[in-house]
């Protein structure tokens, strides 16, 4: 059963003298570390050669950005009041607080800085990275689950299940299991399928296949997830934070999807070293 599933797992998974290891932080770095492999398969594939110093450089910059972006996009939009009088918890990472749309912003701003180093195209650079980033959400989301928090609303459901704690002990959608399917599995494989074509789709296709499908897949498991408390519902009393700033991510989906078929740009990876002459991309 779930609820004896959830209930038996630890949300430290070691702990070696003071020092605990959290299942979200592990999350967090075997997300990055498989994203980059996959960003490694994928431009072996579309033969932009990235080597170890140019994975290094992306997973640096994405790793900076995701962490900054993430956290201030939560203390921004979604407890500005509680930080704004208590500005040192803004670095105690160990109460959570971090937001995925935040987190996304940081991490395009950072892509500037990488693909600025690498003398890449930044569509290019982006679309790359985006095949990767479901299997980060995927760990993320499961690590959600462990900890109990970012629960759904109650369910009657025979896979609800009871969080305990601030939830309450009442069966609830499990909505992080929801997401890491939506976001992380069926996301990652549409984007995983459509790499496979060779040459390389249309730059910005990627990006706005992410963008599109992170946005609907979002805006759907919001009706089912619970609101955060100190905001709680919007407009009516039945649109959340999180489909509010997922429509914005939809349009802009939308937006790139109709650049690429219309410029049909061809993916470049690093800038090649001049001393290799049959270095090529497509």
């Amino acid at each position: 059963m779930l609820n004896e599933l959830y209930q038996s797992i630890d949300p430290i998974a070691f702990s070696v003298g003071p020092f605990a290891a959290r299942w979200y932080g592990i999350a967090y770095v075997v997300g990055f570390l498989a994203a980059m492999g996959i960003i490694y398969l994928v431009g072996k594939r579309w033969k932009l050669r990235f080597t170890v110093d140019h994975l290094s450089i992306v997973l640096i910059c994405a790793m900076l950005g995701v962490i900054v972006g993430a956290r201030l996009g939560y203390v921004l939009v979604y407890n500005f009041g509680y930080y704004a009088a208590n500005p040192l918890e803004i670095l105690n990472f160990s109460h959570g607080g971090m937001s995925f749309h935040g987190g996304f912003v940081g991490a395009l701003l950072a892509g500037l800085v990488a693909a600025r180093i690498l003398k890449m195209p930044y569509l290019s650079l982006v679309d790359i990275a985006v095949i990767g980033v479901p299997v980060g959400l995927f760990f993320g989301r499961c690590a959600n689950f462990i900890n109990g928090e970012l629960w759904g609303a109650p369910t009657d459901l025979p896979w609800g299940v009871v969080f305990g704690g601030a939830a309450g002990e009442v069966a609830r959608h499990p909505s992080q299991l929801y997401e890491a399917c939506l976001e992380g599995f069926v996301l990652g494989l549409i984007l995983f399928a459509l790499s496979r074509k060779i040459p390389a789709r249309p730059r910005g296709t990627f990006s706005g296949v992410f963008m599109l499908g992170y946005g609907v897949s979002r805006f759907l498991v919001e009706f089912v997830r619970q609101p955060d408390v100190q905001i709680g519902y919007l407009w009516g009393g039945w649109l959340t934070m999180g489909q509010v700033l997922s429509l914005p991510l939809m349009v802009a989906g939308v937006c790139l999807l109709v650049y690429a078929a219309k410029k049909k740009l061809p993916q470049e990876g690093p800038a090649c070293d001049p001393l290799q002459k049959d270095d090529a991309h497509v």
